[in-house]
């Protein structure tokens, strides 16, 4: 830690199946405000912002997703030190070993703090304190993670065994041992002893302590990623590893290639109000409840149901008498499941791909931080699409090489930078934008923006563009 702070290196990969009809293939769950009013990510980003610890944070995720990343957080004013693209999938190891050999390329002291992009945490405080706690004890090259004091005899979660105390680190105790998800005697069986903690995939080490134990244990994988980061190019805002190397690397998570079996694991068992956002029964278990123990969001009413989660981001949902279900409508499917059968939605994510079912990958509605939008109609050779952007919301300068677009304004005061010229544009007045040319989009007040795009042009409807701008 050359300059004294923390780098937060956040995991945003995971798809989410278990999530849908809410999180998709294009559009997973870390970038949804499934927890709160802002995404997971964002979420995640905010509560490592702290200057006086924690330096801005390092992003690894899909090569698909950059922009989403870049875009949500720019939107909360928090530009990360870095964005690492995977060109393909291969799980936490090599994922985290690239993101050590970038950051030991910049700072030969680096500490890390490993946060999933898609947990939920009450007691932002104490994950800090936590964190600060941890950092303590990987300066002196252990291998730290987080233990989350358990709430209930959980058979969903894997469980850290703690060992003694570490004298020289208060808080800090050292790992006997690591156990995969347990059956429910023996989960009754920790919670009721005080010495397991559900293991909550968060951790802070050294970046060279954990290259150094990934290379004593699975040095292949370093030695794809390290080929990936030394061949790996700038891109504005993101650093791409170079495919062929990354793809060279064993697909292999931290716990089996370092932490199951290194002698330098610890743990700090923290009560944090921590989940793990992997199904809906998980929020339904965090959410605010009504009297009869609903969690209800959006567009819902219902009458005599209890311990339901409801939730709707497009149509309507009318529930009558329903008791311990789980219905979820999106604005082009709906999920309809006992909370106790929750965990084979994602036997439906890979059946409706196995169909080639669009439903699985994206939606009609596609969010964005500054608003959404929706195709309309599409063929060849033209792309309808209408645009709605929050109020202050503003897309940044960009320009489509291969596409020519038309803007009418439906609702709100449009804000347009065409080249080097700024126009206002009223409802009903329209702009017309050449390919290849300079434009950016915001409003102009506190109200919404909608309008109606048409694209022209051999890649219409095709998100092919070039960020002209990194703010």
């Amino acid at each position: 830690m050359a300059n004294g702070l923390i780098t937060p290196v956040i995991l945003s990969g995971g798809s989410g199946t278990r999530l849908w009809p809410m999180s998709r293939r294009d559009y997973p769950k870390q970038f949804l405000p499934l927890a709160g009013d802002d995404s997971m990510l964002q979420d995640t980003a905010l509560r490592a912002y702290d200057p006086s610890h924690f330096g801005p944070v390092l992003v690894v995720c899909n090569e698909e997703h950059r922009f989403m990343v870049a875009e949500q957080l720019r939107n909360q004013d928090q530009p990360p030190q870095g964005i690492l693209l995977e060109p393909v999938a291969r799980n936490t190891a090599p994922a985290l070993a690239a993101a050590a050999l970038w950051l030991l390329d910049r700072d030969p002291d680096a500490m890390m703090l490993v946060l999933p992009s898609d947990h939920a945490v009450k007691d932002a405080e104490a994950f800090r304190a936590a964190a600060i706690v941890a950092a303590q004890a990987a300066q002196s090259g252990q291998l730290v993670t987080f233990g989350i004091t358990p709430r209930a005899p959980e058979t969903g979660f894997g469980y850290i065994a703690a060992g003694d105390t570490m004298s020289e680190f208060e808080g800090v105790r050292r790992v006997d041992g690591f156990v995969e998800k347990p059956e429910l005697a023996i989960a009754e069986g920790f919670v009721a002893g005080g010495n397991h903690f559900w293991n909550s995939g968060m951790f802070v080490f050294r970046a060279d302590a954990l290259i150094a134990e990934i290379e004593r244990f699975t040095p292949e994988v370093v030695t794809a990623t390290r080929n990936a980061v030394n061949v790996g190019t700038e891109d504005l805002d993101f650093f791409r590893l170079d495919r062929a190397a990354f793809e060279a690397a064993p697909s292999v998570s931290i716990d089996y290639a370092v932490m199951e079996k290194t002698d330098k694991a610890a743990v700090v068992p923290v009560d944090m109000g921590w989940s793990d956002v992997g199904s809906w029964r998980a929020l339904w278990e965090i959410g605010a409840k009504d009297v009869a123990g609903n969690v209800v969001v959006g567009d819902v009413m219902q009458f005599g149901s209890r311990d339901c989660y409801l939730r709707s981001d497009g149509t309507l949902i009318a529930a009558i008498g329903l008791e311990d279900f789980v219905v979820v409508a999106s604005s082009d499917a709906v999920l309809v499941a006992p909370k106790d059968e929750v965990q084979h939605v994602r036997d439906i994510v890979e059946q409706l791909g196995l169909d080639g079912r669009s439903e699985a990958v994206t939606f009609p509605e596609v969010y964005r931080p500054w608003g959404w939008y929706k195709t309309l109609n599409t063929g060849p050779g033209f792309h309808v699409n209408r645009i709605t952007l929050h109020a202050g919301g503003r897309v940044s300068l960009r320009r489509h090489r291969h596409a020519a677009q038309h803007w009418m304004i439906v609702d709100g005061i449009a804000q347009v930078t065409l080249e080097d010229q700024q126009h206002t544009l009223n409802p009903g007045e329209s702009i017309s934008i050449p390919a290849g040319a300079a434009h950016a989009l915001a409003t102009t007040d506190d109200r919404p923006l909608s309008l109606i795009e048409v694209q022209a042009g051999p890649n219409a409807g095709k998100d092919e563009f070039e960020r002209l701008e990194n703010t």
